[in-house]
């Protein structure tokens, strides 16, 4: 195996463009595996099963948690969210990178888990909190009532942000993608990721000993 794959984190407040961003870096590699979610929410109009998410009651929810077969999980809203463990698992074994779209909540649990090791964590910020709203009204799916306890949630959310590797404020979401991309291309190429290079050293050792 070349590399180990990475367990890319990517959080911010709803609305500051994590998901547009994970879509892009998703289009630019298509060997990167999206981490698809279990959730106890009720799928919205397009969303399918196994796709967006994998819909659960709470109950199954519960069961699957309590089994340890969540990598990370929170409640959000009144819902539950999580990663099961896997099929991560077997993709970063494979040397393939997963790719989370989740909270600080995930994204810590992730951080500390056993998997810790392999992860990348970026967090994206927005460029100020007016455009912040005006992106989750433009979105045209959530109520008043809804947008205003997203808005009250951001503000805990953004206090996270030294917790990350990276962070990236969204002004412009093309700049943002280049940086984003940098960012990933050079993270894969960590020592702990490559697990053939001490293979490498052991070769050019010998061919030096052959050499005298």
């Amino acid at each position: 195996m070349a590399r180990r794959g990475l367990l890319i984190i990517l959080s911010s407040p709803s609305g500051a463009g994590k998901s547009t961003l994970a879509r892009r870096l998703m289009a630019w590699d298509p060997a990167l595996s999206f981490s698809v979610s279990a959730t106890t929410r009720a799928p919205r109009a397009g969303e399918e099963e196994g796709r967006e998410y994998f819909f659960r009651t709470h109950d199954a929810f519960r069961a699957m948690v309590d089994a340890g077969q969540m990598l990370e999980h929170a409640e959000v809203f009144g819902q539950l969210y999580g990663s099961p463990i896997a099929p991560v698992e077997a993709a970063i074994s494979s040397g393939r990178d997963v790719l989370f779209d989740v909270d600080w909540q995930g994204g810590q649990q992730i951080r500390t888990s056993l998997l810790g090791k392999h992860t990348l964590s970026i967090f994206i910020l927005p460029p100020s909190i007016h455009e912040l709203e005006r992106r989750l009204r433009s979105r045209g799916q959530d109520s008043d009532e809804v947008i205003a306890a997203r808005m009250r949630k951001s503000r805990d959310e953004i206090s996270h942000w030294p917790e990350y590797d990276y962070v990236l404020v969204n002004d412009d979401l093309d700049e943002t993608e280049d940086r984003l991309k940098t960012i990933v291309t050079a993270e894969r190429l960590r020592i702990s990721q490559q697990p053939a290079l001490s293979d490498t050293v052991r070769r050019l050792n010998h061919e030096f000993e052959e050499r005298q």
